[in-house]
């Protein structure tokens, strides 16, 4: 326990990131300090929302510094502890970042338990991914039992939560995905109906498949894509904006949307989120999650890379549509 691998940013991508714009070092391993724990990492989570942590745009959360460990969470083990309410040898989730070994201080730890589910389901069915599906459905859609519910990036690891938990809302979902083999995973979600985006046409698709409009638009993507789904909104449709990464690798941000007349046509609300924002009622929100896991009311599918040094070819590899399901890294056994 010598040496610490770690993934720093060495470039702001212009457009799709490069392997390139990424340095892996060897660096001592972090002493903890008063209150700090220090964690080896087990598995990382990837996740497009790092491609703006990339980039000095204007966001939610500063970016990652040149030189700076690239953000991410991951699962891992207690080594040492300087807190007193962790000892080594426990299962824990936090933001380490992209390394081998990382301290933090205790308070921003979370246990975890292997006993309830396989220990890195807490960085996606009962992590952020499943709490995001969770809040951005039931909170922002407020979907009502025979809603039409249409979910973009329907396969990946919000989409895949989004489905189930609209089925036992009583509503029809309807899936949209990049590859026929994605579109089959659909139905391991609970999908009534799925819609291949690169092989057929999305608006005649949705004339199909929601003959009374869409009610409900969980929105991972954007872009032309979204617009499809604009066109088909039932009177007082609701919109989550999730996630747009159709447009995270844009060399130039796109500007406020233009022409909204299809949200006056619609009387639609149209709102974004993030899932930082309902930290208070994580609790109670991971409990019904967990509690469903448990009984099989809620799968879910993982695609999972070994060795951190494969991380940024993984990621790059999300924007291509090349996962299926939650991308991990598993780093360490």
């Amino acid at each position: 326990m010598t040496v610490n691998r770690r993934w720093t940013l060495a470039a702001r991508p212009v457009g799709e990131p490069t392997e390139s714009d990424f340095v892996l070092e060897e660096a001592p391993v972090p002493q903890p300090a008063e209150g700090e724990v220090l964690v080896r990492t087990r598995w990382l989570s990837l996740d497009p929302y790092m491609r703006g942590r990339m980039s000095e745009a204007r966001s939610y959360a500063r970016p990652v510094q040149l030189g700076e460990v690239m953000t991410g969470e991951v699962v891992g083990e207690v080594v040492e502890s300087r807190s007193s309410a962790f000892t080594p040898g426990q299962l824990v989730a936090c933001r380490a970042g992209w390394q081998e070994y990382g301290a933090l201080p205790g308070h921003q730890l979370r246990r975890v338990d292997p006993a309830v589910a396989p220990a890195q389901t807490a960085l996606h069915v009962l992590g952020m991914t499943g709490l995001t599906a969770y809040f951005g459905l039931y909170d922002v859609c407020r979907p009502v039992p025979g809603d039409t519910v249409v979910v973009s990036a329907a396969s990946g690891a919000v989409g895949q939560v989004v489905g189930q938990l609209a089925k036992l809302a009583g509503c029809r979902t309807v899936g949209i995905a990049g590859s026929p083999e994605k579109v089959g995973d659909l139905r391991e979600y609970g999908y009534d109906a799925g819609i291949d985006y690169r092989r057929e046409d999305v608006a005649a698709a949705l004339r199909e498949h929601c003959p009374r409009g869409v009610d409900v638009y969980f929105d991972n993507v954007g872009g032309d894509l979204s617009s499809a789904v604009h066109g088909r909104l039932a009177q007082g449709a609701r919109i989550a904006v999730c996630g747009q990464i159709a447009n995270y690798n844009d060399a130039v941000p796109a500007g406020p949307a233009g022409d909204l007349r299809f949200l006056i046509v619609a009387r639609a609300r149209i709102e974004g989120f993030l899932v930082s924002d309902y930290a208070r009622r994580f609790e109670p929100a991971l409990t019904r999650l967990t509690a469903w896991v448990a009984e099989g009311r809620l799968r879910y599918r993982e695609d999972v890379v070994e060795g951190i040094e494969h991380a940024p070819r993984a990621f790059i590899g999300l924007f291509r549509g090349e996962n299926r399901g939650k991308l991990l890294v598993k780093v360490g056994a």
